[in-house]
């Protein structure tokens, strides 16, 4: 089992920039493809990014490419999003994902979120 804690949200003013952690707990959690997806309010949970087990491969949302980064750190169990530029529809709560079937369309674990609002 995995257990994932995100960190670092807040409130921001547009064109600004955050950086959010999400931490796992677990000796497999290196053996998982991690996304961050986000829900903001009334509406569906999104994809955001992905990063596969190696952090080889990186994939991203139209909506934040060229704006944001996923990368991780298997030594410290931690994955990333570098978000820049950011914009009041980026306003979110933001969770990160354990990758269940190479696409980020399953997931099997979910970390309890953390909460970005940026402002206009």
């Amino acid at each position: 089992q995995v257990q994932l804690v995100e960190s670092g949200g807040g409130l921001v003013q547009t064109g600004g920039s955050l950086r959010l952690s999400c931490a796992g707990s677990g000796r497999t959690f290196s053996n998982y493809g991690i996304g961050w997806f986000r829900q903001a309010p009334g509406k569906e949970r999104e994809f955001v990014a992905g990063i596969s087990w190696s952090g080889s491969k990186t994939y991203y949302a139209d909506s934040v490419r060229g704006r944001f980064t996923i990368s991780r750190d298997n030594a410290k169990n931690t994955v990333y999003l570098q978000m820049n530029s950011l914009k009041p529809e980026d306003t979110a709560v933001y969770y990160c994902a354990t990758d269940a079937g190479g696409n980020f369309r399953t997931v099997d674990y979910w970390g309890q979120g953390t909460k970005v609002t940026v402002s206009s």
